[in-house]
């Protein structure tokens, strides 16, 4: 059989391939500590749990419109007012089968072959290849730490083309965890409009900003027509929930409506009927509780890296990751985290998942899981390294 081009050049995700030599080792009777992987440990929270349960026995579960139920889009707007005060249009609020349908059909909409996105090195890695499923080709733009691994304005400025036609950032990212300044995020972003470009901004993590400098800010509130992506697995911990939003100019909710009834009708009837509860007081005050948790295991993992003799060149200041240089070992971040996994029973991802440029040095920690989890993992990896500086 043979299969299209797209589909063979498809890179492998490695962190859910390190996600199954994990559980082989599971299976093989070990205990294994997972630092690699994005899903916060704390789950939904409980009112939409018991949401879930009330819309499945109730068993009136029919299709929504394709762009959601319009009582959560109502939701959605009425949380950005609350939580960063900006008035939406409900109109505007798409929800979509998590974030990676929100880039599918974002990408369905604008990209034709030949055309010019501008990513950050390093990045989430498939992010990348809806750009290239449609045809478009992928301007990766190596970043350093200097730029906490984010594009600047001056980077975007050197390295634009004439066939760029939009600019995608994440802020926070996946997998530094650092965040762009909302200074410098809006002047990139006048750049590309400027140009005629379209502006994509991953604001998945926002709502996992340190708060040091105030609340965090979304694009929109400089830049009224970027296309905003965000999703119910972080902030809300709903990742297998499958449901996110985005929120995008208004002459382009109609075609992006067609492209969602024909690429996948509707988003989950229940996942999204669960989700209203993710908006009242009271869930949110826990999220913002769970919020400050991650803050303190951020602490925990910072100084149990120091410890080991691991080099962490920016502090994170959002998300739940740390990325680290390995180099100092010895070992290419592959090998890194393959002895690592197979040594010390630690699972982590090799930078390789998220650049060309430096990802070979670097390794992602995710640290969201539970603080004894997080204190034996490090503890792990330090007897790990201590091996290493002994030979």
């Amino acid at each position: 059989m043979q299969y299209s081009d797209r589909a063979m050049a498809i890179t492998p995700f490695y962190a859910m391939a390190f996600g199954e030599k994990a559980t082989a080792l599971e299976h093989a009777g070990h205990n294994v500590i997972r630092l690699n992987i994005g899903e916060p440990d704390f789950g939904a929270p409980p009112a939409v749990q018991q949401a879930m349960q009330q819309a499945v026995a109730e068993n009136q579960l029919p299709y929504t419109g394709a762009l959601g139920d319009f009582r959560l889009r109502q939701a959605i707007a009425g949380f950005y007012q609350t939580m960063h005060g900006l008035e939406i249009d409900p109109r505007r609020v798409v929800v979509t089968a998590g974030a990676s349908a929100a880039l599918l059909l974002v990408c369905a909409a604008l990209v034709n072959p030949g055309d010019e996105v501008m990513v950050g090195d390093p990045s989430y890695p498939c992010n990348r290849q809806f750009v290239t499923t449609f045809g478009g080709k992928v301007n990766l733009v190596p970043t350093a730490a200097a730029d906490r691994f984010q594009l600047t304005p001056a980077l975007v400025a050197q390295h634009w083309q004439e066939t760029t036609r939009a600019l995608m950032v994440a802020t926070p990212s996946n997998p530094t965890g650092t965040a762009v300044s909302a200074d410098d995020l809006a002047k990139m972003c006048e750049f590309a409009k400027a140009r005629g470009a379209w502006r994509i901004i991953d604001e998945i993590y926002l709502n996992l900003s340190d708060d040091t400098n105030g609340p965090p800010q979304s694009a929109l509130s400089f830049d009224n027509d970027a296309i905003i992506i965000n999703s119910f697995s972080k902030y809300f911990g709903m990742t297998g929930w499958r449901l996110g939003w985005m929120i995008v100019p208004d002459d382009m909710v109609a075609v992006i409506e067609r492209l969602a009834q024909n690429l996948y009708i509707c988003p989950s009837t229940p996942a999204q009927l669960a989700a209203l509860a993710c908006f009242t007081p009271p869930t949110l005050a826990l999220c913002e509780q769970r919020r400050q948790s991650l803050l303190s295991r951020r602490k925990i993992v910072l100084q149990g890296l120091a410890d080991a003799g691991l080099k962490v060149p920016v502090e994170p200041d959002g998300a739940f990751y740390v990325y680290i240089d390995v180099s100092q070992t010895g070992m290419s971040a592959m090998e890194f985290c393959d002895r690592l996994l197979s040594e010390a029973h630690v699972a982590m991802t090799p930078g390789n998942d998220f650049g060309v440029v430096g990802g070979d040095q670097f390794v992602r920690l995710s640290y969201a899981t539970s603080e004894a989890l997080l204190h034996e993992g490090l503890a792990r990896i330090k007897a790990f390294t201590d091996k290493l500086t002994q030979r």
